[in-house]
């Protein structure tokens, strides 16, 4: 089987793939509660699953190595359940900056960002757009489930994609570590009304804040009853199929295109 775990390599192996110039993966999660049935490192632990496999199908048209999770994720909305570990969107930054300059300074170039809890989305999206403009590399961020929206929902017999503890985590948790899911009555866990974020809209289109107790009594959203491995399983490639179909891309990787011209209204741009 092909390597592409970064801590599993030496460090000449690792100078060797950015000589290559192989796509590094960074993946971002977090520990959190995941109602009564699920392991609160349900987003790492999927997150990372999701990468490994992207990367090994991706592999035999482009190199790919997966660094190890950033665990800490902005999981401030779960903090009422308890068993969440949640960290400023300072932090997050800081270390997503330091973790991307370690790679670039090792050579390599493009790098995925590749994220598997909501609650880091637009942070992990505003980072790409305060830092891409000065680093000498392309950075993409994804969130799995995004990525893959289509296909899972192909998959999902009551949900359109993921939610949280739900349907489609407890059926790939089931594959991943089944030890750790309890299943002894996941029927009465199941949450239809909370599938969604709706819990974190106003209005039409506008977004207020609100802990996750707004919209679940026991942690869960979605429908966790209609959960099974052989349904994970499905749902695991699909988002790995995904991911890996972005990173062979040609055009995910290109390099920008300027259109401006020589100026306009007489006057030239400065370039």
């Amino acid at each position: 089987m092909i390597e592409v775990e970064w801590q599993r390599m030496k460090a000449q192996d690792l100078r060797a793939l950015a000589q290559q110039n192989a796509v590094v993966i960074l993946p971002v999660a977090s520990i959190e509660q995941h109602g009564p049935h699920l392991p609160t490192m349900t987003d790492t632990r999927l997150g990372y699953e999701v990468a490994v496999r992207a990367a090994r199908k991706a592999y035999p048209t482009r190199p790919v190595v997966v660094t190890p999770v950033v665990w800490a994720g902005l999981s401030e909305h779960h903090m009422p359940f308890g068993g969440t570990l949640t960290v400023s969107h300072e932090t997050f930054h800081a270390v997503l900056r330091d973790l991307v300059q370690s790679i670039i300074r090792h050579g390599f170039h493009d790098i995925v960002i590749s994220n598997s809890h909501g609650g880091n989305m637009i942070a992990m999206q505003q980072f790409c757009e305060e830092v891409a403009p000065e680093l000498p590399a392309t950075l993409v961020a994804t969130t799995y489930p995004a990525e893959a929206a289509e296909e899972i929902g192909k998959i999902l017999e009551d949900q359109d994609n993921l939610s949280h503890a739900c349907e489609a985590e407890t059926s790939m948790m089931m594959v991943c570590e089944s030890d750790l899911v309890d299943a002894t009555d996941l029927g009465a866990l199941n949450n239809p009304d909370g599938a969604g974020a709706d819990f974190l809209k106003a209005g039409k289109a506008s977004y207020r804040w609100r802990p996750y107790t707004q919209t679940t009594s026991h942690g869960a959203t979605g429908m966790p009853g209609r959960a099974n491995a052989d349904k994970g399983k499905r749902l695991l490639e699909a988002a790995a199929d995904a991911i890996a179909a972005m990173i062979v891309d040609p055009n995910t990787w290109a390099e920008p295109v300027d259109l401006r011209g020589e100026g306009t209204g007489g006057v030239a741009f400065h370039k």
